[in-house]
């Protein structure tokens, strides 16, 4: 077992060392460690609200879940049926409750057992052992987070951020598209990449004209970052916000693109892009006109970082403390939440 230190005084700390993102077992244990205790993004209200399904299946980690809606609001619960384990749900649907397929157990739509068939005579029959259980679960602005056993309440993850974007239109946010995008390194170097506006000058030539590289800002928060560029005129171009560990919700003047960071292996990770619009009339251009190419050159450097760590040579290596602010908080997160 790897205990992790990260200095809190940027000018004397050094980076993670590449064990953390070359040993299988840390990789493992950042399932747990990480992800089981924060907060995921696992859909948009209005995937409920509006399509009207009564269950859906958000990807979750590798955690089965499901999110219903009655009349009595929404739950998250766990996708397995107390009885033998089996998935519940395969698909999302529109129902009145849930039955198992394999032994007929019924639960409603809170969770609850309802029946089960030949169990008359099972003492001490049925227990809360027999519900299924509720995942923690909170609404922020038009999306649903949920957790496994979260470290602290979502408002410490997402809450500092409000002020920051009171005058986004969040409310006539609409969807407009989805795209994976597959990535050949650690998850946590992606995100690295994203907390710093140090090597824009160097890998984003268009995203660095549409910038004014010399006032970006970065702030850090509890459990969050906020990189804020603007356009060479010094108006706001883009605002970066960061949730630990791997949701990165970019706002633009014509929107939203959210990414989710998904770890796959050691050296694979998926990278969910959702694109959301307020204002189709509003042309993407500036710091948001041209995602997929900014996407495709920063999967070409991260890639390449995941196999420089893999190197003899290269162990640990050092912040600037104007420039890597966000990097060296999420580095500070990561040793807080795997060595726990």
């Amino acid at each position: 077992m790897h205990n992790f230190t990260i200095d809190s005084d940027i000018r004397k700390a050094e980076t993670l060392p590449s064990i953390f993102y070359t040993d299988k077992r840390n990789f493992e244990r950042s399932k747990d460690k990480i992800f089981a205790r924060s907060w995921q993004l696992v859909c948009a209200t209005d995937e409920i609200e509006k399509l009207k399904p009564q269950i859906i299946l958000p990807d979750f980690l590798d955690e089965p879940v499901l999110i219903t809606k009655n009349s009595a609001g929404f739950n998250c619960l766990s996708n397995v049926c107390t009885h033998r384990g089996n998935i519940l749900i395969d698909d999302p649907c529109d129902a009145t409750g849930i039955r198992c397929r394999y032994h007929g157990r019924r639960f409603d739509l809170n969770g609850k057992f309802l029946s089960m068939p030949e169990f008359e005579d099972v003492a001490n029959f049925p227990s809360s052992k027999d519900d299924l259980t509720k995942i923690p679960f909170g609404i922020w602005k038009n999306f649903i987070f949920a957790s496994i056993d979260p470290i602290a309440p979502l408002k410490e993850f997402v809450g500092v951020i409000n002020e920051k974007l009171e005058n986004f239109d969040f409310e006539n946010l609409k969807f407009e598209s989805a795209k994976d995008y597959r990535v050949a390194a650690h998850w946590a170097l992606y995100c690295e990449n994203y907390l710093e506006g140090f090597h824009i000058p160097f890998v984003h030539q268009g995203l660095n004209d549409a910038l004014d590289y010399g006032s970006y800002a970065t702030e850090t928060f509890s459990y969050s970052s906020l990189q804020t560029g603007f356009d060479p005129e010094g108006n706001v171009a883009a605002q970066y916000f960061f949730i630990f560990p791997n949701l990165m919700f970019n706002f633009y003047p014509w929107g939203l693109s959210i990414n989710i960071v998904k770890p796959e292996k050691r050296d694979r990770t998926t990278v969910s892009y959702l694109t959301f619009v307020n204002d189709r009339s509003n042309p993407k251009q500036g710091a948001g006109a041209d995602l997929h190419t900014v996407e495709l050159e920063d999967q070409k450097v991260v890639e390449a970082v995941q196999k420089g760590i893999n190197s003899r040579f290269y162990d640990k290596g050092r912040y600037s403390p104007s420039k890597e602010k966000g990097t060296h908080h999420f580095h500070q997160l990561i040793a807080k939440f795997m060595n726990r």
